[in-house]
C-alpha cells in the first residue's frame, strides 16, 4: 500500500520553502547573519517578504532553518561511512573527509557563517529542539571517531577530545579559507590541502 500523496500545493510550498533556505544559506555564507536581511532573502527567490513570513515568522527562525539544513547535510555524510567498530586510522580518515567536506562547501559559498557567542541568532538555536537533536547527534558521531584517533595513537591523546572536536568544528567557518581563496593565488584544491595540513599536523 502506498503512503499517501502530497498534493500539488504541497509540492508547491515545500520547493518554495527548499528555495528560501538556500538562499538564507548563501546569504549567511556571504554576509553573516546580522548582515542579511529578509528583503534580499526574499528578492533573490523571487517573492514578496509577506509570501516569505507565511514559511519562517522570522529572520531568526529563516536562520535557524538554514542550519538545521547544514546539520542534516553533515550527518547524511557521516553517515554515508562505515559504521563502527572502526580502526583507529579509519577513524582519522573519515575526520580528514568531514573536514575536507566542510572547507569544500566554505570555499563553495555555501558554509553559514555561525553565530558569534552573544548573538540572537545563538540564543534562539540553542532553544530549538531539532538543530540541538542534529548537533547531538553529529558531535556523538565525531566524538566516536576522535577517541578511537586518539586510543589507536592517530591523534594526540593528551589533548581533551572535546578539544579537538570543537578545533573541527571551527574550521567549518575558519576565516582563512576566504582569505585564501579571495587571494588568488590558490586554488580551491590547494586551499583545501593547506587547511588539511595545518589542522591536523600543525605548522612545526
Amino acid at each position: 500500500m502506498s503512503g499517501a500523496r502530497i498534493s500539488f500545493k504541497q509540492q508547491v510550498l515545500h520547493s518554495r520553502e527548499e528555495a528560501i533556505v538556500k538562499a538564507a544559506n548563501r546569504l549567511l555564507a556571504e554576509k553573516g547573519f546580522d548582515l542579511m536581511t529578509v528583503d534580499e532573502v526574499a528578492h533573490e527567490v523571487g517573492i514578496a517578504k509577506a509570501s516569505l513570513y507565511k514559511h519562517f515568522s522570522s529572520k531568526e527562525a529563516l536562520a535557524a532553518a538554514a542550519m538545521v539544513r547544514l546539520l542534516d547535510r553533515a550527518l547524511a555524510h557521516v553517515q554515508s561511512f562505515e559504521p563502527q567498530p572502526l580502526s583507529g586510522e579509519c577513524a582519522l580518515a573519515f575526520l580528514k573527509a568531514t573536514v575536507a567536506w566542510a572547507v569544500r562547501l566554505q570555499l563553495a559559498g555555501e558554509m553559514p557563517s555561525l553565530p558569534s557567542q552573544n548573538s540572537v541568532l545563538r540564543t534562539v538555536l540553542l532553544g530549538h529542539e531539532v538543530y540541538m537533536e542534529r548537533l547531538v547527534a553529529l558531535s556523538e558521531i565525531l566524538g566516536g571517531w576522535i577517541t578511537q584517533a586518539q586510543q589507536s595513537g592517530h591523534l594526540r591523546a593528551t589533548l581533551p577530545a572535546d578539544l579537538i572536536l570543537l578545533t573541527f568544528f571551527a574550521k567549518a567557518c575558519d576565516p582563512v579559507v576566504s582569505i585564501m581563496k579571495a587571494s588568488a593565488n590558490f586554488s580551491d584544491e590547494q586551499v583545501l590541502e593547506m587547511i588539511l595540513e595545518t589542522c591536523f599536523h600543525g605548522v612545526v
